[in-house]
């Protein structure tokens, strides 16, 4: 007889690369067993960082043979840094009550605030059944280490539908995403652009050429040693500017260099000989993922044109349909990236506060829409 059961899992190598990628794919650079063990493998993601590896793996069992049919990230956190959903005056709130909110479970691609999938079943099982067992599992394993809660961090929309049925309180936010219209090239693009948003632009992408700034793309594969270095300054000295260590090592990136290049492309500015800044990209089939970026020295404009004019350039010419750049940033509504909805689902182990944060979520929700909303009247584009 065969039975589904469930274990936890302190590393994604203990699941392995087939297990983990059979089902989660290769499309979501994020999600990847490539990715998730690079930051364990670096550091990044351990106990000691505050991302302690919990990972769910749902398999059955027929007495022979165990056959694995469902994956879920799972991090027990001591932190709320890094996640980009803020939940801080929740921690805030416990602990003037006396209650600890670390440590907390978090299902999230560590440090990258992007949508996609958290929850990946075979398609020969029943979705239902198993979720429903891995959101009790979850919640049983969550009492019994004494963690506060279990917050999912940007899943897709079909997911947070699927987990508020399940009792996982829904919260939305907002980003800005570029989306392409099938345009032929960047002009074309800012034809769609009222005229006093398109000279801007234009200005901006002038200045940067009279400063004699160019700029070289190095797909993941064709990235040297020294660019690498070179780049891992670039990204610590945007952090340091902050009072702040990055949360990446240098291990962490030359590990997915050799890992995973086909989905890494660097944009690099030159001035006068010299490499002057850097951004990293991560990209699939359809859309261009930005993420990480540092440069020698401020430059007016610099920030704009290397990590998105140069970004815009490359997914039109690869016939990319999105441009996911990060969270955060109303400077990009007038370079025309519109809002988007992003969500999260958060499951509260104490009754007195899970129906707080409830109410206070159902207060935030008309707020987010309303500020989507006027977000998109900002947006640069010509009216129909």
């Amino acid at each position: 007889m065969t039975s589904q059961q469930l274990e936890f899992a302190d590393s994604i190598e203990a699941i392995g690369t087939a297990a983990w990628n059979g089902l989660v794919g290769t499309e979501n650079p994020f999600m990847r067993y490539e990715f998730l063990h690079a930051l364990e493998k670096s550091g990044c993601t351990t106990p000691e960082s505050g991302w302690r590896p919990h990972h769910v793996l749902l398999y059955s069992d027929d007495g022979t043979n165990r056959h694995i049919q469902g994956v879920v990230p799972l991090y027990l956190k001591s932190n709320s840094w890094g996640e980009y959903v803020f939940d801080w005056s929740w921690a805030n709130a416990y602990e003037n009550h006396g209650l600890k909110y670390y440590p907390k479970f978090v299902t999230a691609a560590p440090f990258t605030p992007s949508a996609g999938n958290r929850v990946f079943l075979s398609p020969q099982i029943q979705r239902e059944q198993a979720l429903q067992l891995i959101v009790s599992s979850v919640r049983e394993r969550a009492q019994s280490l004494g963690a506060s809660s279990w917050h999912v961090l940007f899943p897709t929309a079909d997911e947070h539908a699927e987990l508020s049925n399940l009792q996982l309180l829904p919260r939305i936010a907002t980003q800005f995403h570029w989306r392409n219209h099938d345009y032929a090239s960047f002009d074309e693009f800012l034809t769609t652009f009222n005229s006093r948003k398109r000279k801007a632009i234009r200005k901006e992408r002038k200045h940067i050429r009279e400063q004699g700034i160019s700029f070289r793309r190095t797909e993941g594969a064709a990235i040297s040693e020294q660019q690498w270095s070179d780049f891992y300054l670039y990204y610590q000295s945007t952090y340091l500017l902050r009072g702040m260590q990055g949360y990446l090592t240098q291990q962490f990136f030359e590990t997915i260099a050799e890992s995973m290049p086909e989905q890494l492309m660097l944009i690099s500015a030159h001035q006068d000989g010299q490499e002057i800044a850097a951004a990293l990209f991560f990209k699939n089939a359809d859309t261009l993922f930005g993420r990480y970026w540092g440069c020698r020295s401020e430059l007016q404009f610099l920030h704009f044109e290397t990590c998105y004019y140069q970004g815009l350039d490359y997914a039109i010419e690869h016939g990319q349909r999105t441009f996911d750049s990060g969270a955060q940033g109303e400077h990009k509504i007038q370079r025309g990236f519109e809002p988007v909805t992003t969500y999260s689902n958060h499951w509260l182990a104490e009754p007195a506060f899970s129906r707080a944060v409830a109410d206070f979520l159902q207060q935030e929700k008309p707020h987010i829409e309303a500020y989507k909303r006027e977000a998109a009247k900002l947006l640069p584009f010509r009216q129909a």
